[in-house]
């Protein structure tokens, strides 16, 4: 028996999540994905396949902020500006999507930081 990696996991529990979670245009998906240095979140609308509005470690106003993309901190503050953007476009809920990730850790802090801004999920 061949073992799996735990990309390949993570990628096989997170289409199990995808079965449910299906963004719209008034409730969309916050998809958040995760690297060794940096996370990025992503709203989408699954209907048409559209980014609505999407925020990450790389953007110009976080990026001056942190020294380091793949910590907590950093995850908080892609959370809120999340969370902003969202707002901007006049959305307020949302579908958690965490993408085959555990909740804890950097994915937990985005999550909290998002609600924190006023984001219900």
């Amino acid at each position: 028996m061949r073992m799996r990696s735990n990309n390949e996991a993570r990628k096989k529990r997170h289409m199990r999540v995808r079965k449910k979670a299906v963004g719209t245009a008034d409730r969309p998906r916050l998809n958040v994905f995760r690297s060794l240095k940096h996370i990025y979140a992503q709203l989408i609308n699954d209907e048409t396949g559209t980014t609505i509005a999407a925020a990450s470690t790389l953007d110009k106003e976080i990026r001056d902020q942190i020294t380091n993309g793949g910590n907590q901190d950093a995850a908080k503050l892609v959370g809120k500006l999340i969370a902003q953007r969202a707002k901007e476009e006049g959305i307020d809920k949302v579908v958690f999507d965490r993408g085959g990730y555990l909740y804890h850790g950097r994915v937990k802090a985005l999550a909290e930081a998002a609600r924190e801004e006023g984001l219900e999920f």
